[in-house]
């Protein structure tokens, strides 16, 4: 059955793209362009990919400073080349 019929998109192709990684309507888009033109079936599209289909994300920040998993170096990394401002 198609999903997208101003790209001839069928439903099989839209799952072939979410077994291929695709997440999102955007996703699928970006791989297909279905739902790029009048966008009717985006919604469709968001109906086959379902909810929960992509894997959950964590906060980036786990409660705990990014910033420190950073490691220090002694010296600032230099690029050569480039003068050093006085």
């Amino acid at each position: 059955m198609y999903v997208c019929s101003c790209f001839g998109i069928t439903e099989a192709q839209v799952r072939q793209h979410a077994d291929n990684g695709a997440c999102t309507p955007r996703q699928v888009a970006s791989a297909c362009k279905a739902g790029t033109d009048c966008g009717s079936c985006v919604r469709r599209i968001q109906a086959i990919l379902g909810r929960g289909a992509c894997p959950s994300r964590e906060p980036a920040d786990q409660g705990r400073s990014v910033l420190s998993e950073i490691p220090r170096t002694s010296e600032t990394p230099r690029t050569p080349g480039i003068a050093e401002a006085a």
